[in-house]
This record gives structure tokens, sequence and C-alpha cells, in this order.
């Protein structure tokens, strides 16, 4: 069932009572302290990202919420932006020459860092001297992070979405999660049924993020025998119609809207009222280029609905 807008006397009540609201601010913005995922055993994630009518809807930091000062798919900014909302941190991997899992969303290093060339033609102790770019082409004093040390950074605080980049082997980020004891707050992303299923074949215990757009894009994965808990949809792009995501909640299913691009863009201009209509018309999570702004609307929404969560500290 998708939750239906409450009338407008239900947010001006929401308004004045925000300053009471913990984590809130005046305006219905989050203070600047941090709020952990908790998610002591993989059990909880299977839990926490299951579809109920009472689920906990989420931002999805796109390349952890890069901004002025703060790089993409860089600790300090998960740190950055972790400390306003409870987050899913979306970032990306690549393999240097001697093998090592690096978070970088491009082939080559020319726009986001201070070197040039390709990620696979580096060694990661040469890779480590280099220094990340913010979203204006500005030197930080950030360095590339690997993979480890981000899951390691990241337990107890927030759930990670993995991007894993062609040429990087599955079997090697899974062997980074469980050497870091991260299935708890890790989901591989995949793109197509094959995928999914290689992954759960490597990895039976890990969530998948699956695209999902219709019906026999579900079956092909129940087909390969991936169980409906070890998944998250992702469905797109654009508005999505309801019947695909009644069709999801109905398997328990909850769904990723990426607003990356126009949705985002249609926010900035007509306001952040934008993300709370697509979370009562049946997304889950949102994933987006404005973290901040979106999650202000989801605080807003989860309060108006009276939404809590015990993994949420």
């Amino acid at each position: 069932m998708i939750r239906r807008p409450l009338p407008f006397l239900a947010l001006a009540l929401l308004v004045l009572a925000s300053a009471c609201i913990p984590g809130s601010v005046g305006n219905g913005e989050y203070r600047n302290t941090a709020h952990h995922i908790k998610l002591g055993a993989v059990d909880d994630l299977y839990r926490f990202l299951t579809y109920t009518e009472n689920r906990y809807p989420l931002v999805s930091a796109h390349r952890g919420g890069p901004t002025t000062g703060f790089p993409e798919n860089a600790i300090e900014t998960f740190e950055n932006n972790y400390r306003y909302q409870p987050l899913i941190i979306e970032c990306d991997i690549r393999m240097t020459r001697d093998s090592v899992l690096v978070l970088l969303h491009d082939e080559t290093l020319g726009r986001t860092t201070t070197g040039s060339g390709k990620v696979a033609d580096w060694n990661f102790p040469d890779l480590k001297e280099l220094y990340l770019k913010d979203p204006d082409g500005e030197t930080t004093g950030y360095r590339i992070p690997t993979l480890d040390e981000a899951l390691r950074w990241g337990v107890g605080k927030v759930i990670f979405t993995l991007d894993v980049k062609r040429g990087v082997p599955y079997g090697m980020v899974i062997d980074a999660i469980q050497r870091n004891q991260a299935q708890a707050y890790s989901v591989i992303i995949t793109y197509n049924a094959g995928q999914a299923a290689a992954v759960h074949q490597l990895a039976p215990d890990l969530m998948i993020s699956a695209s999902i757009h219709s019906r026999e894009d579900l079956l092909r994965l129940n087909d390969r025998s991936i169980p409906d808990n070890r998944l998250v949809a992702f469905v797109g792009t654009t508005p999505v119609d309801a019947s695909v995501y009644n069709l999801l909640h109905d398997h328990g299913i909850l769904c990723i809207l990426g607003t990356i691009g126009n949705i985002d863009r249609q926010a900035a201009t007509r306001g952040d009222t934008v993300y709370r209509r697509l979370v009562e018309s049946g997304a889950d999570i949102l994933a987006t280029d404005r973290p901040r702004e979106a999650g202000n609307a989801l605080h807003t929404y989860r309060n108006v609905h009276q939404l809590t969560s015990n993994f949420i500290q």
C-alpha cells in the first residue's frame, strides 16, 4: 500500500513541533549530528531493506554526495554527509595495475584527481600520492581511498551500495566485504540478471541491487533462484508507474529511484517537495546528487508519518 499525502494541517503542525524532534532544527532540517544505521548482522540488513507499509525511506548519496570542497568517492565526503541523516552511500570500485581495489568512478584519472591516464595503468603506491578534486575541479587535501578503508569506516554508520566497474572481478569485491565483515552493510549493484546470478552464486548471503522495470525482469531473477529478500530494485531515473511499485512491494522488495539528472534539476527549480511526492508515489530510496535537500524532504515525510526504525540511532 502506498501512503497518501497528509492534509496541509498536518504539515503545518509538523513545522510547529519540529523544534522538539531530536536531530531537527526549527525549519525541519537535521542538526549537524551523526545518524547511524546500526546493523549488527546480515539478517538485520534483510529486515531493514524489506518493504512494509511502515518502511523507513532513505537517501542514497550518489558517489557519496560530492559538493564544494568535498570530492566524489572520498571518505571525508561520506563523513560530511552521514552526519546530517541516516544514509546509504553509493560508491564506485576500480582496480589498479597491482590489483588494489580503490574508489573511483572514471576509467581515467584526469577529471577527479591530480593524475592522468588510466587507473588500471597505475600501481597503488603511486596512486596514493595523488589528490582528489571536488566537483568544481579544485584540488582538495584528500586522497583516493581503498575499498577496505571505506568498509572499515562505514561499520555502524551507513549502508554501502557498491558499483563494480568493468574489469573488476566480483570475487575480489566479495573477498573485501567478507574480510572486513561488512556483509551487514554492503549491497552489490548489478545491471542484469546474469550479473546478479553471478554475485548470488559467489555469496548467497549478500544483498544485491538489481535493475527491475517489469514483472519479466523480476521473473528472470527468480528463475536464477535469487530470493526476494536478497534484492533491492533499481527502477530507473524517471517517474515509475504505480504498478511497478505495487509488484515489487508485494514481494517485499524496496525500490530505489534515481533522481540524478532531470528529477534533481526539477527539485532545484520547483522545490524539494518533489522528493516527498516521489516517496508518496511509492519510491523507498532516492539516489540523488542532492543528498542534503532530498534528506530534508524525507525527514519531513518520516516525521509527518511518525516513521521510526530500531536500526537508526
